[in-house]
C-alpha cells in the first residue's frame, strides 16, 4: 500500500501515522535509541499491512489481470492505484474530508523533522509540491508519480505508460478495491490493538528525537 493508505490505516494515532510514512525509509530493525516505542510500532504495522496486502485474493487477482509487461510491476502500480481510490472516495473510508488530512499529514513531518530520513525529507518536499498524498486523486499527478518511479528504477520499464491500461481496467480495479479494503482495515485495528496496542505512547526525558504523539487536531 501507499501512504494515503498507511496513515488512513494508522488511525489517529500520530505516532503510528509517523511510522506509517517511515516504512518505507527505514530498512531493517528501527533503532529505539532514535525511534519512540509508539513509532516503531507504526514502522511495524506498516510491514504487517504490506505483507497482508502482498498475499490477499482480490490483490493477487488484481495483479494477475495486468497485462505484460505492467505484470511485473503490478506491486508499485497497485500500491499508487489503491490510493487513488482511496482518494477518490475518500469520505466513505475516513470520517475526515480529505484535503485536512493530507494537510495535517504534511504538517506532522514537518514538526518531526528530527526523525526523518534523507529521502523522506525529499520526498517531503515532493509532497508539499503536489499536494500530496490528496493529490493522488488527480490522474496528471499520478501519472507523473508513476513516470518519476520509473525514472528511479535502474531497470528499464513501462511506469510512464501505465496509467491508461490502469485506466483501461479501472472498473475491475475499483471491485477488486472495494472488496479488499475493508478486510484490509479490519486487520490494521486489530493489529494494533492486538499486537501494537501494548506500547504506550512514552516521550523519553533524555532523547530529543523522541515523539510524545497527540490525535489529529490536538495541536
Amino acid at each position: 500500500m501507499n501512504h494515503l493508505a498507511h496513515t488512513l490505516l494508522a488511525g489517529d494515532d500520530e505516532a503510528l501515522q509517523l511510522g506509517g510514512m517511515l516504512g518505507d525509509f527505514v530498512h531493517g530493525t528501527p533503532d529505539p535509541a532514535r525511534f519512540a516505542p509508539r513509532v516503531i510500532d507504526g514502522i511495524r504495522l506498516h510491514r504487517a499491512i504490506d505483507v497482508y496486502t502482498d498475499a490477499h485474493a482480490e490483490v493477487l487477482a488484481a495483479k494477475a489481470q495486468l497485462p505484460p509487461p505492467y505484470r511485473r510491476y503490478a506491486g508499485i502500480l497497485l500500491d499508487m492505484w489503491f490510493d487513488r481510490s482511496l482518494a477518490r472516495d475518500f469520505s466513505h473510508w475516513s470520517g475526515r474530508p480529505l484535503a485536512p488530512f493530507s494537510d495535517d499529514l504534511r504538517a506532522l513531518l514537518w514538526r518531526q523533522d528530527a526523525l526523518l530520513p534523507p529521502a523522506l525529507r525529499r520526498f517531503r518536499a515532493y509532497m508539499d509540491l503536489q499536494g500530496l498524498p490528496a493529490g493522488y486523486a488527480d490522474d496528471v499527478i499520478l501519472g507523473e508519480a508513476l513516470a518519476g518511479i520509473g525514472q528511479r528504477l535502474t531497470r528499464a520499464n513501462p511506469l510512464d505508460s501505465a496509467l491508461p491500461v490502469l485506466l483501461a481496467q479501472e472498473t475491475q480495479l475499483q471491485a477488486r478495491f472495494e472488496a479488499f479494503f475493508p478486510e484490509l482495515r479490519e486487520f490494521a485495528r486489530g493489529w494494533i490493538e492486538n499486537a501494537g496496542g501494548n506500547t504506550q505512547p512514552v516521550a523519553s526525558p533524555g532523547n530529543p528525537l523522541s515523539i510524545s504523539p497527540c490525535k489529529q487536531g490536538e495541536r
